[in-house]
């Protein structure tokens, strides 16, 4: 289905049991749907349990990605953001990139892109020990693994035909600005890595590239490690010290704040966000949307901050102003984020349920591609 609109849903790749390393965390071998699977009620009214029209399927495998491909291009949804991770001096989860989507046959028909997923790698992916929260690998890197991985994305991804760009140059967003700094080893050094990283992608025949901030909000990062004032940045910094060229969110709990009311609420909440967040810093501001948050999946105690009345109908309203915001603001390119196609333990996902069925890639369709 043709929209005019750039939908472009994150994914958490851990859908898989074709990563051995996922064993740590998820021992049974088909990844993070052991943790949906085993999924029990908190509290009375909660929406749990919850299982997946399409049953736990491997999202690595070409055969079921071509299916969802055509589930998320006939529904509207154009891009995937996939969350790419690198721990510990090799890739972690890229089965679900590179065998599943890029393997399936009809990936002509979607663009992607990956979002460098930087954080630590925590114990909370395991219910066993979610409470303790311990880290199991650092998502800081020193200049020699990023040149690595600059290399490998350059080399792998960027010059795929389905490869998403804005004005030419392949898209790459930072979701961990403050481990990228200190893995880097301060703001200056960051620079000249980011600048170096550019140069390769004109060397590799692109026109530059176009380095994407995952925003969480207006903050003041400590990038030292050290509790006193010396180090201290603030995003607005962040953005014209490193010369990043645009900006999008990944999740409303940490973009537009508190998560435990009522989604239309939100809703009104993000509309001031995106406002803010478009005037503000001097580059473009690519709304985002989620569809909610809940994830007391991960956890073996509730945890608070449950949306609350997030129905396809809610969201749907979400998307008509979101639409209607980037149809009134000037921006490069018509692209919207959403949270996500399958965060299903963060509770805000696209795929099919047995809640709602098809409901959110339904109302993705009236909005954006039959413009109802």
């Amino acid at each position: 289905m043709k929209t005019n609109y750039d939908i472009a849903a994150f994914v958490w790749p851990s859908y898989t049991g074709d990563e051995p390393r996922a064993r740590i965390f998820w021992p049974e071998g088909y990844g993070e749907w052991q943790t949906v699977k085993a999924t029990q009620p908190k509290y009375p009214g909660h929406l749990w349990p919850r299982k997946p029209l399409w049953g736990y399927v491997n999202e690595a495998d070409p055969y079921v990605m071509e299916m969802q491909i055509n589930a998320a291009a006939d529904h509207g949804v154009n891009v995937f953001i996939y969350d790419w991770y690198w721990y510990d001096g090799q890739p972690f989860l890229e089965q679900c990139l590179d065998n599943g989507f890029l393997g399936a046959k009809n990936n002509d028909r979607m663009k992607f892109y990956l979002m460098w997923a930087n954080h630590d790698a925590m114990s909370l992916w395991d219910k066993r020990t979610a409470e303790q929260n311990n880290m199991v690998w650092s998502g800081k890197q020193d200049e020699g693994q990023w040149n690595i991985i600059c290399d490998r994305i350059i080399e792998k991804y960027f010059s795929h035909p389905s490869y998403y760009k804005i004005n030419g140059k392949p898209v790459f967003m930072i979701y961990d600005v403050v481990n990228m700094i200190e893995g880097l080893g301060g703001i200056e050094n960051t620079r000249r890595c980011i600048d170096e990283f550019r140069e390769k992608c004109v060397k590799a025949g692109h026109p530059g590239l176009e380095l994407q901030l995952m925003q969480m909000g207006e903050c003041i990062f400590n990038v030292t490690g050290v509790d006193t004032n010396a180090g201290k940045i603030s995003t607005t910094e962040v953005i014209e010290k490193l010369g990043f060229d645009s900006l999008t969110n990944y999740q409303f709990v940490s973009a537009v704040g508190n998560m435990d009311r009522d989604y239309a609420d939100i809703i009104d909440s993000a509309e001031g966000k995106w406002q803010e967040y478009y005037d503000r810093y001097g580059i473009p501001y690519y709304p985002h949307i989620s569809l909610g948050w809940d994830n007391n999946p991960r956890f073996n105690v509730f945890k608070p901050g449950v949306v609350k009345n997030n129905t396809p109908e809610a969201v749907e309203e979400g998307f008509r102003r979101i639409k209607k915001f980037v149809d009134t603001h000037e921006l490069p390119v018509p692209l919207i984020t959403v949270n996500s196609w399958n965060e299903w333990t963060e509770g805000s996902y696209l795929e099919p349920d047995d809640l709602y069925g098809y409901g959110y890639l339904e109302a993705v369709k009236r909005v954006f591609v039959d413009g109802e």
